[in-house]
């Protein structure tokens, strides 16, 4: 009756789901560190079988799935996650399309029903729904059923985890042509507010995200040794990020005028009332309009940065380490950028070996 499958997850550790099936019971299933642990529980569910007291799922009968998402967004570690925000928005569907429903009745069978309906739908600005979004409302919720599972023990197992993501398209590749490069800057020398100009130049030298160069602090950045140390990354990880020429230049003169009101390397108007930064949307938005650019937005400077590194001849790796991605999943997208240097490793590795 019972069966154990290994596989391995996304950080690389090695994961037993453990599966029970018995004629008259719905399927009960958990996911285990140690294959021992997996064999305990196969043993103690097939016991409580036949002894007759096998009771599935009454936790999940008890609770419905919007009482699964107020605790857990309630939950301090939630709260912590730098993707608290996404988290809410992306759950808040599900509470309102299914919320009422019991959390046993909550089945890998209704979330691809559910999928289904999403994808068909429109979003706000009356276009179709993408695959990624799904993706992303899947995960969110797979937070909230896992920690009905590990946590609280209110289901056997994570249903949205036995659901199939959609394949999503390639990543966006919009970078700045050098003329582009020009008319971009100059309109943001040309801005209202002196903190676009530097900002642009720091975000187009380092590749850093938006949310890491907006709200990055005085004492994160260290102007004599040239670098800026992050802390509070996406992936969590600490990164020291070098600064060079003109952007290091621009903040040395940027240090001189700065307010004494805040930490905030790019303070906005409103920083002493509301503790936020600077102001950033609308005054990119006119420096896009008035250096006549199309479809480019501001993560597009993080791109541009990243093509410049492949064109200049750094490795895949180089890049997602000045980037800061984890893996090199993220930077691929980059590759062909990086065609002449891997040539010219090729023959030089050829040249060595075989000779001319």
């Amino acid at each position: 009756m019972g069966s154990i499958r290994e596989r391995t997850n996304r950080q690389g550790k090695t994961i037993f789901d453990a599966e029970v099936r018995h004629k008259g019971f719905p399927t009960a299933y958990r996911s285990f560190t140690r294959l021992t642990d997996a064999r305990l529980w196969i043993s103690d569910i097939e016991s409580t079988l036949r002894a007759g007291r096998y009771q599935p799922q009454a936790e999940a009968q008890r609770h419905t799935l919007a009482d699964a998402i107020d605790r857990y967004l309630d939950e301090d570690r939630a709260k912590r996650l730098k993707s608290y925000i996404d988290h809410k928005r992306a759950i808040s569907w599900f509470r309102r399309e299914i919320g009422f429903k019991p959390l046993a009745e909550v089945t890998p069978a209704l979330l691809s029903e559910l999928k289904g309906k999403f994808l068909k739908g429109v979003n706000r600005h009356g276009q179709p729904r993408q695959p990624q979004t799904w993706n992303r409302l899947l995960s969110g919720l797979s937070s909230v059923l896992q920690m009905c599972t590990c946590d609280w023990q209110w289901l056997e197992y994570n249903p949205a985890r036995r659901v199939r993501r959609e394949r999503e398209p390639r990543g966006r590749m919009r970078f700045l042509s050098d003329d582009e490069r020009e008319r971009l800057l100059k309109a943001c020398k040309q801005s209202e507010s002196p903190n676009l100009y530097p900002l642009v130049v720091l975000t187009l030298s380092t590749g850093m995200r938006r949310g890491e160069v907006a709200f990055l602090t005085w004492d994160k950045v260290d102007l004599a040794k040239g670098v800026i140390i992050l802390d509070d990354t996406k992936n969590g990880e600490r990164r020291r990020v070098p600064v060079h020429g003109l952007a290091l230049d621009l903040l040395r003169e940027h240090a001189k005028v700065r307010r004494l009101d805040t930490t905030f390397l790019f303070p906005g108007t409103r920083t002493h009332r509301t503790k936020r930064p600077f102001e950033l949307a609308n005054y990119w938005n006119e420096a896009v309009i008035q250096a006549k650019l199309s479809d480019f937005r501001f993560h597009d400077l993080r791109h541009t940065c990243a093509s410049w590194l492949a064109m200049g001849g750094a490795t895949l790796l180089e890049i997602a380490e000045v980037l800061g991605h984890r893996t090199l999943q993220m930077v691929k997208r980059y590759s062909h950028l990086t065609e002449s240097h891997t040539t010219g490793v090729l023959e030089r590795m050829n040249k060595k070996i075989f000779g001319s």
